[in-house]
């Protein structure tokens, strides 16, 4: 019984047995005793199952525009999981992936603001940083803002909307760049946690995209991995935390000259050793920067999704 119940329950007891004469204690008494049932514990609102990738699941991710799958026919390559633009893509493509058995991972960048964004009025001045290195269409969001999470949250609901099996959430590791805002791995861990309610509570799940640094604080509140580049970096063994604990990476890397792709970078990417130490288990796919269809797998195979 909680602490405000007993205070109830004693409160009661004052009242009844201050008001009883002494010879109706017992009538009081019993009054009483109906106070004393201790009640059964609430069983508290079921959480919605949510969706978690195997480790070892063959995936594509196309981010520069949408695909276009006229039929089931068009699906390729044939993998298990789909990381596309959320906004590019419509609901009945997301539908048709997932009628022929596919999953599908929604992407936007919760941590930065694009130019190019149907909603990009709704930030406000205060939240955007310095520009993204590289990028010159995006500005640091600061993770912080009220506004911003607000944003994000919208954009949650759309993914649930449209059907989403999950969100890749982009640029969440500002604290790792020249971001403007004095962004740390605190409001990182803070906004990746915050995202994973929102996300959790709409019936899907939720990567971490790439901020190894934190991985150890967030483990147990995503789903999975998207890594790009842990070969390329040498950090693969990060992002080995979640494979073992039953957690797949889905790993990206752009080698130069792609798509021309030497068979002495296809060994050093597909391998378990080296520079590609503790990716093992890791899926893994070779994309040009853009990330448009073209996909080359390990197995030397290639491929392109229509656009």
């Amino acid at each position: 019984m909680s602490r405000l119940s007993w205070k109830l329950l004693a409160v009661s007891a004052a009242a009844v047995l201050g008001s009883a004469q002494s010879s109706a204690l017992p009538d009081a008494i019993k009054q009483l005793s109906r106070y004393l049932t201790v009640p059964l514990p609430i069983k508290p609102a079921a959480v919605a199952d949510v969706w978690q990738p195997a480790v070892g699941a063959s995936w594509q991710i196309v981010l520069l525009g949408a695909v276009d799958l006229q039929g089931p026919e068009d699906i390729t390559p044939d993998v298990d999981i789909y990381d596309l633009d959320l906004f590019d893509n419509d609901q009945e493509t997301f539908a048709m992936l997932q009628a022929a058995g596919k999953k599908v991972i929604c992407y936007f960048s919760a941590g930065s603001w694009e130019d190019w964004r149907d909603d990009k009025d709704d930030f406000n001045d205060e939240d955007l940083g310095k520009e993204l290195d590289g990028w010159p269409d995006e500005r640091w969001l600061d993770l912080t803002s009220t506004n911003v999470r607000n944003i994000m949250t919208r954009r949650i609901q759309v993914a649930a909307d449209k059907g989403c099996d999950a969100i890749d959430p982009d640029n969440v590791d500002g604290y790792n760049n020249d971001n403007g805002l004095g962004l740390t791995h605190q409001d990182s861990i803070d906004f990746v946690k915050f995202l994973s309610r929102e996300v959790q509570a709409r019936g899907m799940s939720i990567g971490l995209k790439n901020a190894g640094e934190i991985i150890g604080s967030v483990l147990g509140d995503v789903h999975f991995s998207v890594n790009e580049q842990c070969v390329q970096y040498q950090e693969c063994e990060t992002f080995a935390a979640f494979t073992d604990a039953g957690k797949p990476v889905f790993h990206i890397e752009y080698p130069e000259g792609a798509p021309d792709v030497s068979d002495e970078d296809l060994a050093r990417i597909c391998s378990s050793r080296g520079d590609a130490a503790g990716s093992g288990e890791f899926s893994k796919v070779i994309k040009l920067m853009d990330v448009d269809g073209w996909v080359k797998y390990c197995d030397g195979n290639e491929y392109t999704t229509p656009q």
